[in-house]
């Protein structure tokens, strides 16, 4: 047992570091609102201001009546897939807008791609044994078919090619982090500096 203990001169630093990481870890986890992504709540998709054409144009099409991002773009066949594909995308999103990485015109990769195929075919399941379509993701992939927005382009988000596509759409923006106190002190302060001017 004795193998596996610290020497004793390691129990402070190793408790600093260790306080030190939970509460950086804890504050992320409030300040990103990370509870919020169980959601469906349409603030919580558009938190970034990169997606402000997607939602505006979505708002002005004819799925606002029936549909939310995550209904077309967050896999519905099984809650465990539906959270783990919502956490690995929800995390490689924090990443890029961290990192500022992104490009100004959102395209969505191969595993997104899949799932929106899926999600069309299943809500228009009755449109497809009517009309004999309903391609999958890999059928069209292979050339034996299209996928749905290979016809319908416009649909949902009409031809969103850039931010400046709708330069003076209005989004929801979620409520702030921050403490009322902190919102306080910085309204003072800027009152006090408009005063002194």
């Amino acid at each position: 047992m004795e193998l596996f203990t610290p020497p004793r001169r390691w129990f402070i630093p190793v408790v600093i570091l260790l306080g030190t990481m939970a509460g950086s870890g804890a504050y992320t986890f409030y300040v990103s609102r990370a509870w919020t992504y169980i959601s469906d709540k349409l603030e919580t998709c558009i938190n970034c201001h990169i997606m402000a054409p997607q939602y505006t144009t979505w708002r002005h099409s004819s799925h606002r009546e029936r549909t939310v991002c995550n209904d077309c773009h967050v896999p519905q066949n099984n809650i465990f897939k539906s959270y783990y594909f919502k956490a690995m995308d929800g995390m490689r999103h924090s990443a890029i807008f961290t990192t500022r990485g992104y490009d100004q015109s959102i395209r969505m990769l191969e595993p997104g791609n899949r799932v929106v195929q899926e999600n069309c075919i299943r809500c228009h399941e009755h449109l497809n044994e009517r009309v004999k379509t309903g391609v999958t993701y890999d059928d069209a992939k292979s050339g034996m078919g299209k996928r749905c927005w290979d016809c319908h382009r416009d649909v949902p988000h009409g031809k969103v090619r850039s931010l400046s596509v709708t330069p003076f759409t209005q989004v929801p923006v979620p409520e702030s982090p921050a403490p009322d106190w902190l919102k306080n002190m910085i309204k003072n302060k800027a009152g006090n500096n408009d005063e002194n001017q």
